[in-house]
């Protein structure tokens, strides 16, 4: 596992697989999410390789002066049910430590199941949407203290 940050070449390219899939399982309610997907802000990203091919990568950033929000979280399809996402999860709460946060948040739509089912198995705590996902009957929001 690498870290680096959101102008990583391997990143970019996962993120556009990322977005691809994303178009599809969110349908209509694409475009709305879209616009918080942004890799501008990112300063905090981990790239998953196995045999010197990117195949996974997530990342937080900065959501307050206490909290990092996860973003980006993808596995390529061919490297799924190895754990690489609990690992990557599991490096960004590390991260987020080393440099003083104290909480992760994050959300993810109610249609992304594999992912609801990762951030219960890793101790994410379902809670109210929070931010520009209140009242977003498609989107479910976790948190988890540091």
């Amino acid at each position: 596992m690498l870290r680096t940050d959101a102008n990583n070449p391997d990143f970019k390219e996962l993120i556009i697989l990322l977005d691809a899939g994303l178009a599809i399982s969110d349908g209509e309610d694409h475009q709305f999410y879209i616009q918080f997907n942004k890799t501008d802000e990112i300063r905090y990203v981990i790239v998953a390789y196995e045999n010197s091919k990117a195949v996974a990568c997530g990342a937080i950033k900065k959501y307050d002066e206490n909290t990092m929000e996860v973003k980006r979280m993808f596995t390529s399809i061919k490297s799924r049910g190895k754990g690489l996402a609990s690992m990557i999860l599991a490096e960004l709460q590390n991260w987020a430590k080393e440099i003083n946060y104290t909480r992760l948040i994050l959300e993810t739509g109610i249609r992304q199941k594999e992912a609801i089912s990762l951030y219960t198995k890793t101790n994410f705590i379902l809670i109210p949407n929070y931010g520009q996902y209140e009242g977003m009957e498609t989107s479910i929001c976790f948190e988890k203290k540091l």
